[in-house]
């Protein structure tokens, strides 16, 4: 099943995890502590509500400051159009949002990216290593919850973790190689 129809058919609580393992995969953007969005893992655990989480968040990972680049806009983005009411309506557009957001980030910190499309519905034929290995996980985390619903936000936060520590590599190589180039121009 593509990733577009596993978001269509997916119920409010992996609405709500696909959304917010996007954004958490791509927190190292943000420079915010790996544990800012772990409150709002377990209200999707325990279903309460998240509006007060959320904000909390918003509040930590400066939601609203200008970002400093297009892939940083992105997330906060994500995280600025988060829906405090967590129904299936309010989430859906959210959730897809995001998925389309986090590929968006993928592929621009995919060296090998170039200028390839990104493909949502096609699977990850011809995608950059970093945008296949997002769109794989996007979808494994809605298979997750579409097959063992709660129980499945676990191993969803396993794969969420592992994303994030990828992203962070990139992110941090790409700091480097950004300074050492600053460094060979100034000589």
């Amino acid at each position: 099943m593509s990733l577009v129809e596993l978001i269509a058919r997916a119920d409010e609580r992996a609405l709500a995890a696909g959304g917010l393992a996007c954004l958490d995969r791509c927190l190292p953007l943000l420079g915010g502590d790996d544990e800012v969005l772990r409150p709002l893992w377990a209200s999707l655990a325990d279903g309460s509500g998240w509006a007060g989480e959320l904000t909390r968040a918003r509040d930590l990972l400066g939601a609203g400051r200008p970002a400093g680049d297009e892939a940083a806009l992105l997330v906060h983005r994500m995280l600025e159009s988060a829906p405090a009411e967590r129904t299936a309506g309010a989430l859906r557009p959210w959730a897809d949002a995001c998925s389309v957001a986090s590929l968006g980030v993928h592929r621009l910190l995919d060296p090998a990216a170039g200028d390839d499309a990104l493909r949502t519905d096609a699977g990850d034929a011809g995608a950059s290593p970093l945008v296949a290995a997002e769109l794989r996980r996007q979808a494994m985390v809605l298979e997750l919850l579409a097959d063992h619903g709660a129980q499945g936000l676990r191993r969803a936060l396993e794969v969420t973790v592992e994303g994030r520590r990828v992203l962070r590599a990139v992110v941090s190589r790409r700091a480097r190689n950004t300074a050492e180039a600053g460094a060979r121009a100034g000589l």
